[in-house]
């Protein structure tokens, strides 16, 4: 059937241009219409304002450029996930929330404010010049102008002053703070005895009777998964590299060509002495400094060695001046341009002209140089031979892709074919229809297990066709063998019957004489208990959370209290309380544990005072955007 195709290229390619043409004529301005309409789509709406889909994608790709960012390793595919995708809408619509509300208050930030802030918050260090202005270049790399950063801060400020009044006005009195506190923190002293079911095994032996009922009331524990044993192929770029014959010259031009990767940056040290004149300055005022400038230049010729000492005492630069003027290294592109292009140009030791910026005038000592070292062919081979192998393969991988997709589909009973055409290894597995836990490679495809479960793969044995399951990633499989999902007979898995049933009886007992310790203990009876141990919720960890739970709920008005806890198949606990402790120490003093608290208290109305916001200003989730939430609590 391919070569027939390949042989009438020309007849097939008019018949296409005979079918596609019509319907691009009939659907074509429809479908580009469409396609503008969902992306202008409403996806939310607040204070009568919309959120489009286009908006909520610009967004949720910020986002995941971020976190690439910040972690490059990380999955892509985890953060496309309808779970993320809601994040980044509940984030959009809480932004459209606070700046309606601030609008609606009429908050706003001054300038002053505005510099004040940037200039002292830390988060912001990244982007500030050594004289404390904006750094334009870093902005632009992340695609904004000064103009547009100084308006996000701007709202941003804005938005942080609606909830600011509500988290900042919480009281906590002690006496409603203590009741709480204790919930959480106090500590109780117990004794107790464990009836552990283990220890009960040797005394039950259930009948084959038992063994049946349990079976029979219990079908579901023993039905085994519907299964396929499978023979499967890859052919990835790893596979096409396997056995590559890598020319010598190919691996020395690529050394040639990529010199500069293979090359040390060269970065500069230099102290520099700023007098401080901005570009917008009068003229008058920047011929002063440049007049203070050249004077300190004509001091520093005199006497080289006084650079440090000068700028402490001149620089208006309030980072390097108290370094005696010390910028430490730098590479290219860390500086403005003229700065770079004097500093690179220099010797060491060597002091500048007078050089000037849209800072102002800077005198500059060159102080030190490293980097521009570049490694040899040898050192850096092994990553050279492994990069020109990728690109060969990669090149390779088309014509070899086409080869594998004609081949598992034109012989269609066996991968043996494409085993030897492409030198693929065969390999083994036992799926069901979904990915197991841990599954990787072309076994986590949920696209591969479909194919194979459907019916022509399943009913015949055939191959599936070529699954893509990665980047430069192809499958095929075959089912061996069909295992249909059944429920085990009893005498197959009358041991693990049998284990449960004794683990059951044995629990039974265990507990029947707890609750007779625990009768004994409410009649007033002296019994002591062999184990004592001190129990809360910060401080016993290992201890069960429902032991924990009764223990703090039994009544400590009138000690001793018993309390009794089944622990299911582990089997029963009596404890005692004797004695209700402190808090410890260890968890902080009472004046940080009421802060902690009201902490937690300003947090919580916040958020009902921002859920009051999104009623007020009428915020609705629309249909398409609901639906994405509830894929994502699936």
């Amino acid at each position: 059937m391919f070569d027939f195709i390949r042989k009438h290229t020309r007849l097939f390619q008019g018949i296409l241009v005979l079918l596609i043409f019509p319907s691009f004529v009939f659907f074509g301005v429809q479908g580009y219409s469409s396609f503008n309409d969902a992306s202008n789509a409403k996806v939310a709406e607040v204070d009568g304002r919309p959120i489009t889909q286009m908006e909520w994608d610009a967004a949720h790709q910020r986002n995941i450029e971020r976190f690439r960012q910040q972690m490059p390793n990380v999955d892509i595919k985890l953060l496309d996930s309808p779970a993320v995708r809601k994040e980044t809408l509940d984030g959009l619509v809480r932004e459209r929330v606070l700046l309606a509300a601030a609008d609606h208050m009429h908050l706003g930030v001054n300038d002053d404010r505005l510099q004040r802030v940037f200039r002292t918050d830390p988060q912001f260090a990244p982007l500030r010049n050594p004289d404390g202005t904006v750094n334009r270049e870093l902005l632009l790399a992340q695609g904004m102008s000064s103009e547009m950063f100084a308006q996000s801060l701007r709202q941003d400020l804005a938005m942080r002053q609606v909830l600011v009044g509500m988290g900042g006005t919480v009281v906590a009195p002690k006496a409603v703070v203590d009741p709480s506190l204790d919930a959480m923190l106090q500590r109780r002293q117990v004794q107790y005895q464990r009836f552990d079911a283990q220890a009960y095994r040797s005394k039950v032996n259930p009948s084959d009777a038992d063994l049946e009922a349990f079976y029979k009331a219990n079908e579901a524990l023993f039905r085994t998964p519907e299964q396929a044993r499978i023979e499967y192929v890859v052919l990835d770029l790893q596979t096409l590299q396997k056995g590559q014959t890598l020319p010598e010259a190919d691996l020395r031009r690529y050394y040639d060509e990529n010199a500069s990767r293979y090359t040390a940056a060269e970065e500069r040290r230099a102290s520099h002495i700023l007098i401080k004149a901005d570009k917008d300055m009068p003229a008058a005022d920047r011929q002063k400094a440049r007049a203070k400038a050249d004077a300190l230049l004509e001091q520093l010729r005199k006497s080289p060695g006084q650079f440090a000492e000068l700028a402490k005492k001149s620089s208006d630069d309030p980072g390097s001046a108290e370094r005696g003027g010390d910028l430490d290294f730098f590479s290219r592109g860390a500086m403005v341009k003229p700065f770079e292009d004097a500093v690179f140009a220099m010797k060491n030791g060597e002091i500048s002209n007078v050089v000037e910026s849209d800072f102002g005038y800077h005198i500059i000592q060159m102080t030190g140089q490293r980097g521009g070292e570049k490694k040899s062919f040898e050192q850096v081979r092994p990553e050279i031979e492994a990069e020109v192998g990728r690109q060969m393969a990669q090149k390779r991988y088309a014509e070899a892709a086409e080869q594998f997709t004609n081949t598992v589909y034109e012989q269609p009973d066996s991968l043996q074919p494409v085993v030897d055409k492409l030198k693929l290894e065969k390999r083994s597995a036992t799926v069901q229809r979904t990915p197991a836990p841990g599954a990787t490679g072309a076994l986590a495809s949920a696209k591969l297990l479909e194919a194979l479960f459907g019916n022509d793969a399943l009913r015949n044995k055939r191959n599936t066709d070529a699954v893509e399951v990665g980047p430069n990633q192809l499958a095929s499989a075959r089912i061996v063998e069909h295992l249909p999902a059944r429920t085990l007979p009893l005498a197959e898995v009358k041991d693990q019957v049998r284990d449960r049933v004794v683990a059951e009886q044995a629990a039974a007992l265990a507990r029947k004489e707890g609750q007779a310790l625990l009768e004994q203990l409410k009649k007033g009876e002296s019994v002591k208990l062999p184990e004592s141990a001190v129990i809360g919720r910060m401080s016993a960890q290992s201890v069960p959370r429902n032991v924990i739970d009764a223990v703090l709920a039994a009544d400590a008005s009138k000690l001793p209290a018993p309390v009794g806890v089944d622990l299911g198949e582990q089997g029963y606990l009596v404890a005692q309380v004797t004695q209700v402790l402190p808090r410890d120490p260890a968890l902080g003093n009472e004046q940080a544990l009421q802060s902690q608290y009201a902490q937690a208290i300003a947090s919580a109305e916040m958020q009902a005072y921002y859920a009051a916001l999104k009623s007020r200003y009428k915020t609705e989730i629309k249909a398409q955007a609901a639906a994405a939430a509830a894929s994502a609590a699936r």
